[in-house]
């Protein structure tokens, strides 16, 4: 008798709540610099890549590798299991824009996803996935729509760069209130 150990996460159970929060451009639009944007929740990989791509996998094709600059990704793990197989991840410093997800199909091609940083403001995260999947609009990077963005409507918390205590906040960690009050505390037993 064998026994099978399944490492795959668990298929969502609220698809509405953890759908990928995604706009692409039409299928039958012309490619530009980007295929559309992303708004992940958290910059965790592994807790965001499963999402994404059971929205793309149907459509796209399956999605077996991806691209990212490390700037904006605290960890980068080199596999990602995801719903029915493994997406190899790599990164690339110069080469890549930093507020760019390159997605790979072996089937379909390639596809440039403007990534919207998870602390962005709705509103403004609603108009760069906007200006990225429109068909009609300028041909912009990644960044630089981040920085239009940033010029017309003064929200800096799109390109806005947290520091690694605001990371970790904001993925859940040790508030810096205890860090602090630990901190004053001193090394367990001093004082006693």
């Amino acid at each position: 008798m064998s026994a099978t150990i399944s490492l795959l996460p668990p298929p969502p159970t609220d698809p509405a709540v953890l759908a990928a929060r995604l706009s692409l451009k039409a299928p039958e639009a012309h490619r530009g610099l980007l295929d559309g944007a992303w708004w992940p929740r958290s910059r965790d990989l592994l807790r965001e890549l499963p999402d994404l791509t059971d929205v793309l996998d149907p459509h796209w094709g399956r999605i077996t590798r991806i691209a990212v600059n490390p700037t904006h990704w605290p960890v980068i793990p080199r596999k990602v299991p995801v719903h029915g197989h493994v997406v190899k991840v790599g990164w690339f410093t110069p080469e890549l824009d930093p507020h760019k997800l390159l997605l790979l199909s072996y089937s379909v091609g390639r596809w440039d996803l403007l990534v919207i940083p998870p602390e962005t403001r709705p509103a403004a995260a609603a108009r760069l996935m906007a200006a990225a999947s429109d068909p009609t609009g300028a041909p912009l990077t990644a960044s630089a729509l981040l920085a239009a963005e940033e010029a017309r409507h003064g929200d800096s918390s799109a390109r806005r760069v947290q520091d690694p205590e605001e990371v970790w906040e904001y993925e859940g960690g040790a508030s810096s209130t205890l860090a602090a009050a630990m901190a004053l505390a001193g090394p367990p037993g001093a004082g006693t």
